[in-house]
């Protein structure tokens, strides 16, 4: 519940960035500061004067935790200027089978059968999301695509590997990593966006991401690694939903049926998970 809460709190995310209407790496500059700001104001509520402990608690692994997510961010944008989106999302759907193969492979974990087949179908529907313009990129923007899901599975395989400690922190952390990263990047001219663009991009870095992603980074300590990755494919599905909503740019038949297939997917593997949970 705590994983569902966070990706459906992060759907709006692929809107927001429509209408803030800024290059990628000045909107990386602006995502990281902000969600770094939000995350430790998190924090702050949560431990108050112990807040600095918090973050000293995440250790080694908090640092690897927080450097896997900011490669996960910027393999996933230099995917996006080098290849198709279509392309990107299939290959970054892989996710939660490179979670499960990294889980099974460090942490020892078995992966259950229903995940496997959930993972699966999961994929199946990504790619029909994405079938009109699928297999147009190019290989370096497949290849950072593939980079970025591994990078997305180890952040996740490392949560869990340290389920014991609250690993909030490394999500402020790495924002603040990939603000640095994308700074050089950023066009300075741009860097303050004018009248309700700046509300929205507030919205964004301070509201949406921090409380999200610190929902998410708990998802680990529940479950395993490729059951979050799993969870976290209703962003791609829902995410164009509210583009439709709002500023009504349709997201064509075959993403309504692929995004169909990954909802219905992700429900009977919660009800099955749910009643072999309930069973004695």
């Amino acid at each position: 519940m705590l994983t569902t809460l966070g990706v459906l709190i992060l759907t709006p995310d692929t809107l927001l960035i429509r209408l803030v209407d800024l290059d990628p790496f000045t909107l990386m500059v602006w995502r990281g500061l902000l969600q770094a700001l939000g995350t430790t104001a998190i924090l702050f509520i949560l431990y108050r004067s112990r807040t600095w402990e918090s973050f000293r608690a995440i250790g080694r692994r908090g640092l690897f935790a927080a450097v896997a997510f900011t490669g996960s961010t910027f393999f996933f944008v230099l995917a996006l200027h080098a290849t198709s989106v279509a392309n990107t999302l299939v290959i970054i759907a892989a996710a939660p089978l490179c979670a499960a193969l990294m889980s099974r492979i460090f942490l020892g974990e078995s992966i259950a059968g229903r995940t496997w087949a959930a993972i699966f179908g999961a994929l199946a529907g990504i790619a029909i999301l994405a079938w009109n313009d699928l297999g147009a990129g190019q290989f370096w923007g497949n290849l950072f695509a593939l980079a970025g899901a591994f990078c997305l599975a180890g952040n996740f395989t490392i949560l869990r590997h340290s389920k014991a400690v609250n690993m909030i922190p490394s999500m402020a952390i790495g924002g603040v990593m990939v603000a640095l990263l994308a700074l050089p990047f950023a066009d300075f001219a741009a860097l303050v966006p004018p009248g309700p663009r700046l509300g929205y991009l507030l919205i964004m870095g301070l509201v949406v991401l921090p409380a999200s992603f610190a929902l998410i980074a708990l998802g680990p300590r529940s479950l395993p690694a490729a059951e979050v990755a799993l969870i976290l494919l209703l962003e791609t599905v829902l995410g164009p939903l509210w583009v439709w909503l709002v500023i009504e740019e349709y997201p064509g038949n075959w993403s309504l049926i692929g995004g169909a297939i990954v909802v219905t997917t992700l429900v009977a593997h919660a009800l099955t998970a749910n009643g072999k949970a309930r069973s004695p």
